[in-house]
Order: structure tokens, then sequence, then C-alpha cells
């Protein structure tokens, strides 16, 4: 157990995946590409009170898992592993759209900000 929890800034853990969580609600926000991304993936986007909790609570548990596994790669000097991890998960992510159907465009925005989160 102490090599995934010695030496975890553990700070840093909940604020990388709260703030990753927020930049990813203002990815997909009608300001930026929400809109393109519903489209292509053949969903609407809904008002705030019809927000997928499931989704939403799944999506921020994902997102604290990442950042603890980026936390645990910098307290042993490894992360190019969680950049190479993180790239690879993106990629499979953007086949399983491919996979879908779905419109090329739906898939870019969520290849380009899982790429970015391990940064």
């Amino acid at each position: 157990m102490e090599e995934i929890a010695g030496g975890i800034n553990w700070i840093a853990v909940v604020v990388g995946a709260v703030v990753s969580f927020l930049v990813g609600w203002l990815w997909y926000s009608p300001k930026l590409f929400g809109p393109k991304w519903a489209e292509g993936v053949g969903v609407e986007i809904g008002s705030a009170s019809e927000m997928p909790v499931g989704a939403m609570v799944s999506q921020i548990v994902g997102l604290f898992l990442l950042s603890w596994f980026v936390g645990v790669t910098a307290a042993v000097n490894a992360l190019f592993t969680v950049i190479l991890a993180t790239l690879a998960f993106a990629m499979l992510g953007y086949s399983g759209g491919m996979f879908r159907r779905n419109a090329a465009y739906a898939g870019s925005p969520t290849l380009a900000i899982w790429s970015s989160r391990s940064l």
C-alpha cells in the first residue's frame, strides 16, 4: 500500500481532480465544443436539472483516480508513465467513438481534453 499512498501530495490530487472536472465542464459547455460534440454523438444538451448525475459522479471519481495516478508517478519520478498511459486511454476512447460511428468532430474534443489531463 505504501507504493500507491506514500509520498503523495493529496491536496494536489484533489485540486487536480476538481480543476480537471471544471475544465471539462467548460470544454463541453455551449460556449466551447458542447453543441458540436453533442451533435456528433447524437445527444441533446439539456438544462442543469437534466444532467446525468451518475455520469457526473463517475467522471469525478475517474478524475480523482487519474490525479492519484499522476501523484504516484510523480512521487517516484515516472511522470512519462502517466503521460503514456493517458494517451493510450485517450486513443482507446477515441477509437470507441469510431466504432460507434460518431461524427469525426465529436471525438476530437474528447481526445484533446483527455490528452491534456495527464499534463
